[in-house]
Order: structure tokens, then C-alpha cells, then sequence
């Protein structure tokens, strides 16, 4: 199937970046006709592009993903950017929520002295972060609840991409997100503070004095988070990138 062929058969299936999106699929298939005709046909039923090569880039890493684990999105790399200026020399980072190990890798990567761990409570999404983070502390359980208690009152840095989409929001969400991605990644309950609030309430415990915690958020909801994080006693500042429509509320423990 020529590249040609690729672009027809994607924009006539809606893909709004079709040339893009066939130099991907046929660089990926190398050559093989049969494993490009099967890639095609799983982009054209609705499959994020990313499941359908296998991986995703974010901040310059190529980051492996798989079918059922969230697809880590552009804005985030607002988060590891904040995340990185935290960072001192032998600093633990903590990322829960930590879907494919995205973020965890991203800051691994940019700050090779830190100890980094990573938390997801979803088993298929930490298999993909020790893809990622290669030799890493991965480790699958609910929120913080997996990490070993001697962290507490350690970590220098914590961040979340915790689910925040209000739960009557997600059946208006794109179909490869709702229909491709598992809803309790996206379903962040009723208001979509739900999960946050639960990783902001532990989060001081776990916090060095001094450390942070960095939870992703939308613009609309970002004072929602802050009103949490104030509550838990956290100094609060709130991060916006409009060139990446992202949103990351900062809470430091004294």
C-alpha cells in the first residue's frame, strides 16, 4: 500500500492529520505490507494512533504505550518542566497516577541524580512504566498506598496527572479517548476533584519539608485543587501554559 493509499483511507475515516499521521504508520511497518494493511485498518476502526504504533513521544522520549493504558498528552510535559525545577541532587520524585511512566521517565531522563518512583493502581498501565523506566522503582497498588513507608516524609517532588474529567464529561470526550482509554483514567468522579483530593490529603505526610506536589488540572477546576491543597495546610501556586492549554496547581509543604 503506497503512502498515498494510507493518507485516502485515513482522511476518509476523519483523521484530521492524515499526511502526518501515514508517514508514522508506514515509517513504523518498515516495509511490510501486511503489518501496515493491519495498522491502517485499527487507526481507521477508532484506535489511538500512539496503540497503533506502540508508542508516543512526550518531551523528546519515545514512551511505549499499550492498548488500555492512557495515552500521555502534550500538556503534561508543562507538568515535568515544573517538576524538573524541584529537582536537587539525590532528590526521590514520586509520580502516582503514573499511567505508561511518562512523566517519570520524562524526569528521570532530565535529572539522572534523582530517584524516581512510579505508581499506577492499574497493573497493565506499570507494566508499560517499567518498559519505560528501565531498572526503575514501579510499583502497582492504590494512589501511595504501594510505596514503601520509609519514603515518608522523603520526597522532595510528587507529581499527578490523577483523572480530573467530571464524570457527565467523558461521554462528551473524542471516541479514541472515551472508547479506547480505561475510564478510570479519565473519571475524576462528579466535580473531577475526586481522585485529587485523596492524593492531596496524603501527599503532605509523604512531603520532605520544603517538597512539592504538582497535580495537573484544568483551568477551570485549577481553584478547586488549590482550595484542597490549601486545606492541607500546602502553600499554593498555580501554573499556566497557554501554548500547551495546561494547567498545574503547586503545593510546597513548609
Amino acid at each position: 500500500m503506497s503512502q498515498d493509499a494510507v493518507i485516502s483511507r485515513l482522511r476518509a475515516a476523519g483523521c484530521v492529520f492524515a499526511e502526518d499521521e501515514a508517514a508514522l504508520l508506514v515509517g513504523e511497518a518498515g516495509g511490510d505490507g501486511a503489518r501496515l494493511e493491519s495498522m491502517v485498518a485499527a487507526r481507521v476502526s477508532g484506535l489511538p494512533l500512539e496503540q497503533v504504533l506502540g508508542w508516543a513521544w512526550f518531551r523528546g522520549l519515545r514512551i511505549a504505550v499499550a492498548p488500555g493504558v492512557f495515552v500521555p498528552r502534550r500538556r503534561t510535559e508543562h507538568l515535568v518542566e515544573l517538576a524538573v525545577e524541584h529537582v536537587v541532587s539525590g532528590a526521590v520524585v514520586v509520580d502516582v497516577c503514573c499511567g505508561s511512566g511518562a512523566v517519570a521517565a520524562a524526569v528521570r531522563a532530565e535529572c539522572p541524580e534523582a530517584v524516581v518512583w512510579a505508581c499506577d493502581v492499574d497493573e497493565r498501565a506499570t507494566a508499560c512504566a517499567r518498559v519505560n523506566l528501565p531498572g526503575g522503582e514501579v510499583v502497582t497498588g492504590d494512589l501511595l498506598s504501594p510505596l514503601p513507608r520509609d519514603l515518608a516524609g522523603s520526597v522532595r517532588v510528587m507529581t499527578a496527572n490523577a483523572p480530573y474529567v467530571p464524570s457527565d464529561a467523558v461521554a462528551l470526550m473524542p471516541p479514541e479517548a472515551r472508547d479506547h482509554e480505561p475510564r478510570r483514567a479519565l473519571d475524576g468522579g462528579t466535580d473531577g476533584l475526586a481522585i485529587q483530593a485523596r492524593v492531596i490529603a496524603e501527599a503532605p505526610r509523604w512531603l520532605s519539608p520544603g517538597g512539592a506536589l504538582l497535580v495537573e488540572t484544568s483551568e477551570e477546576q485549577a481553584e478547586g485543587t488549590a482550595g484542597l491543597m490549601r486545606a492541607a495546610g500546602l502553600h499554593v501556586r498555580v501554573s499556566r501554559n497557554d501554548e500547551l492549554d495546561a494547567t498545574v496547581v503547586c503545593g510546597r509543604r513548609d
